[in-house]
């Protein structure tokens, strides 16, 4: 028998043919409900069985799901539901608070217990087109208002094919997954392609780092997807270093994996490799194997397959090799628009290509290095500087737990660096003059920030990553720190 979801909540191990039953009481539930082809249906909740169980049935009857962000305040999450405009709200009774300030809403606890004691009238799934939305995604708002990324079959499908053949996927193999439900991460980097290829997707509630890693070694994960962030808390508990025999690989991704971090993780014996997507693309792009990880330090490797990908310069050129340009990426694993938004999503497709808006770089082998964000890139004294280049600079420091990197306003060189720091637990902390003398030796003198600011933590964005409109909030002294 083979499992298709382990749940360590409740211990459940549920079988495809367990996963299949229960898909088929949700589906029956959402029928009854009257939702159908073209609706959507939006829940909030945490990593729990239902909201996989909901998925599947939104796609048998033809509609989408909209998994929200329930880390939002009322007020945000109040506009993103009139944006989207559900026809049903299914939502965990830990989040009433929320929810009350919503629509009227169902509850999932309560809907669960039903299901579970009634039958529903069998109907034959809903026929599909691959480019019907089966998956609404909201950004987390980085570059501005949240955008909703309307996800067709077509992409799922594609992006789980070329998951399962770059990187190499079997039947065998089980992955956790402990990013939140709202985030492509948590569906589509490894559970769909697994879900496709016969394997074990093992579902946390939450990810706390050492429960984590106990359930990596307990249920003998072969694959794990972890953000930086969840790098840095892994790192820093008891239970880190610990043997994980049956793990073939983590893979980083989300943010830029600073490489003193990458170091920490192979010293301690793990295989670790950095990737690259977008909620928009795939959101697995290259693929990369373990000996060329370790060959080519900071490289994502090579496009997955499918795609297209194109380097362009501010001009319009193909980049030269080692020359940074924007990358740019078309294929069938394309995101369907922006719900409700064609004007934003015109402003990202040009003739087909995908503007991703990350720059990087290709070796003369073909293999691609992720530059960062061209938004984030700053211009001091004619040079373009890469916030995430320094950022792993400082972040080799012993004494440097997380850093980013802004760009502020500067009389003489039009822009220079600020460094946010976050001190790692348990080193003597580092100051301001400590830090910028160790960067001078490893960087170029233009590159090197002009000002450290030390903080607790940085604001976030759902995803973990390091809110960066908030830092430029922080650093033109309108947020207080």
């Amino acid at each position: 028998m083979r499992i298709a979801l382990v749940d360590r909540a409740s211990r459940a191990r549920l079988s495809y043919r367990d996963l299949d039953e229960s898909v088929d009481r949700w589906s029956g539930m959402l029928r009854a409900k009257g939702i159908g082809r073209g609706d959507r249906v939006a829940v909030v909740a945490g990593n729990r069985r239902e909201v996989i169980e909901l998925f599947f049935a939104a796609g048998r009857v033809g509609a989408a799901l909209v998994p929200l962000n329930w880390r939002l305040a009322a007020v945000e999450l109040q506009a993103i539901v009139r944006h989207a405009a559900p026809s049903l709200i299914i939502g965990e009774e830990k989040f009433r608070e929320t929810l009350d300030g919503l629509s009227s809403w169902l509850d999932m606890d309560a809907l669960t217990e039903t299901i579970s004691d009634s039958r529903y009238e069998r109907f034959a799934d809903e026929p599909s087109n691959p480019d019907d939305t089966v998956l609404v995604l909201y950004t987390s708002g980085s570059t501005g208002a949240p955008k909703g990324v309307m996800i067709p079959h077509r992409q799922i499908f594609f992006n789980a094919v070329a998951t399962c053949v770059g990187w190499e996927l079997v039947p065998g193999d089980i992955a956790p997954i402990a990013t939140p439900f709202f985030h492509t991460g948590g569906w589509n980097v490894f559970a769909t392609p697994l879900w496709h290829r016969g394997g074990t997707v093992v579902l946390f509630d939450k990810f706390e780092p050492d429960e984590f890693l106990t359930g990596l070694a307990e249920e003998k994960c072969t694959v794990a997807l972890t953000v930086p962030t969840q790098l840095v808390m892994m790192r820093d508990c008891a239970t880190w270093g610990k043997p994980l025999p049956a793990l073939r690989f983590f893979i980083a991704g989300g943010a830029p994996c600073p490489a003193s971090l990458v170091e920490e993780v192979r010293a301690k014996g793990y295989t670790l490799k950095t990737g690259y997507g977008l909620t928009e693309c795939g959101p697995n792009c290259f693929a990369i194997s373990s000996e060329a990880a370790l060959e080519r330090p900071g490289s994502v490797g090579w496009p997955i397959p499918f795609l297209e990908m194109s380097l362009r310069t501010e001009s319009g050129s193909p980049a030269a090799v080692g020359e940074p340009g924007e990358l740019l990426l078309r294929g069938p694993q394309m995101f369907g628009g922006y719900l409700h938004d064609e004007q934003r999503t015109a402003e990202v497709m040009e003739d087909g290509w995908l503007r991703t808006g990350d720059l990087a770089k290709r070796d003369a082998d073909g293999a691609y290095y992720i530059c960062g964000r061209k938004k984030e890139m700053f211009i001091s004294g004619g040079e373009n500087v890469f916030p995430a280049e320094i950022e792993a600079a400082i972040g080799s420091h012993p004494s440097v737990g997380e850093v980013a990197v802004v760009g502020i306003e500067d009389s003489l060189w039009g822009e220079v660096g600020r460094a946010y720091v976050i001190h790692r637990a348990g080193t003597p902390g580092v100051s301001q003059e400590e830090l910028l003398a160790f960067a001078r030796g490893l960087l170029a003198g233009y590159k090197i920030p002009k000002s450290v600011v030390f903080m607790d933590d940085f604001p976030r964005l759902g995803s973990g990553k390091p809110d960066r409109r908030a830092l430029t909030s922080w650093k033109h002294g309108a947020v207080s720190a």
